[in-house]
């Protein structure tokens, strides 16, 4: 055996072991992934023969709002069949939601420090639960009001019925947009925890977040005040929650920082 081999073989060993260790973790995320997709595809199943009965329930706020006798519109060949399978598998992937961020948190939690499981864990949780919230601020409330606003401006020599895959996007659209605007009590106290942001500057910017809330409101909602209202209210009071939240479980400001303020 020559010098050579014996300078060689270790450098080999450490690089092979980092392949090694790389092919697993691939390994890993993509049967992660698969449970992932096998969970949702499997909720789809069991929810598939009730395709009609969710897209009713999930267009009854547009139908209360629409007159006597009117119905939505399909103006695609396959819309009535493919408008309602996107909107089940939509619903599947909600359900399925909690077991995904599991098998997420499965993947990740391996390489987190104990401190970080500590916090991240509650951060998951929370954040689902006020995702889920969002959603439903946004069917209960958001379209039963934003439906009846717009249907009461239609002329009366305008046939109001909207088409389905239109409504499904728009319902989607919006969905997203509350449920990530519930999630602004999380980030403010993500941004605390991580040293990124005190409380007292979060208060700074304040004035700026309802400026910035309203515009957002304006580019996200459809252009009527009562749905621009609706989004950017519960994110300004959503921001002040997060300050309120940060003084009980964030970071506290420093006391130079303090008499700053206070100055």
């Amino acid at each position: 055996m020559s010098d050579k081999d014996l300078v060689e073989r270790p450098e080999d060993g450490p690089e092979d072991d980092r392949e090694q260790t790389l092919v697993a973790h691939l390994i890993e995320l993509r049967s992660r992934i698969v449970r992932m997709a096998v969970s949702v595809l499997l909720v789809f199943a069991c929810l598939s023969p009730f395709m009609k009965q969710i897209f009713d329930y999930l267009s009854k706020p547009l139908m209360v709002a629409l007159p006597q006798g009117a119905k939505l519109l399909a103006t695609g060949v396959i819309a009535p069949f493919m408008v309602p399978l996107k909107v089940t598998l939509f619903v599947a992937f909600v359900i399925a939601l909690p077991y995904v961020l599991w098998q997420l948190w499965g993947f990740i939690a391996p390489g987190l420090y104990r401190k970080e499981k500590k916090l991240a864990a509650p951060i998951i949780i929370s954040s689902l639960v006020m995702f889920f919230l969002g959603m439903a601020y946004c069917y209960f409330i958001v379209f039963r009001m934003v439906f009846q606003f717009i249907a009461g401006f239609s002329p009366n020599s305008v046939n109001f019925a909207p088409d389905i895959d239109s409504y499904f996007s728009f319902v989607l659209a919006l969905f997203l947009a509350f449920g990530l605007t519930f999630e602004v009590p999380i980030i403010v106290v993500v941004l605390n925890r991580m040293g990124i942001t005190s409380i007292s500057k979060l208060k700074k910017a304040r004035p700026y977040m309802v400026v910035g809330a309203f515009v957002l409101a304006a580019i996200v909602t459809p252009p009527d005040v009562l749905s621009q209202c609706l989004l950017a209210l519960p994110l300004v009071i959503l921001y002040q929650v997060g300050i309120w939240l940060c003084a009980v479980f964030g970071k506290k400001d420093e006391p130079e920082e303090e008499s700053a303020e206070s100055s």
